[in-house]
């Protein structure tokens, strides 16, 4: 079964984190990327997708394998994240988001500071 994978903008997730709004950011790239482009905030957590693949559900935190937990998953261009979105949906996560565009679109539009690769 393949399910329209759901996104989030670079605008809206600002404007949520903006907000203070309680979800979390599940950053799927590698560690060796972080230190090109970061977004500093609490609500990320960083799982790579190497240990997804490799880890299936068992890869993720207790509090982020609740079903209901609202999750916006990010990479570099967005692919990485649209992937593991639609995994996390057949699954059975009925909250999970991609962001469009990876944080290189967030770094683009939203915050440079953020840096890019």
């Amino acid at each position: 079964m393949r399910h329209e994978i759901p996104e989030i903008t670079a605008q809206e997730l600002a404007a949520r984190m903006k907000a203070g709004e309680t979800f979390t950011i599940l950053d799927v790239r590698e560690q060796w990327e972080l230190k090109f482009a970061h977004l500093a905030d609490m609500r990320v957590v960083v799982l790579p997708t190497s240990q997804i693949s490799r880890l299936r559900a068992e890869a993720f935190p207790a509090n982020l394998r609740d079903p209901q937990a609202e999750i916006v998953v990010m990479c570099h261009h967005g692919i990485r994240s649209a992937d593991v979105t639609g995994w996390m949906l057949t699954q059975g996560w009925k909250n999970v988001r991609s962001l469009r565009g990876g944080i290189a679109v967030y770094a683009e539009q939203v915050d440079p500071s953020v840096g890019k690769y």
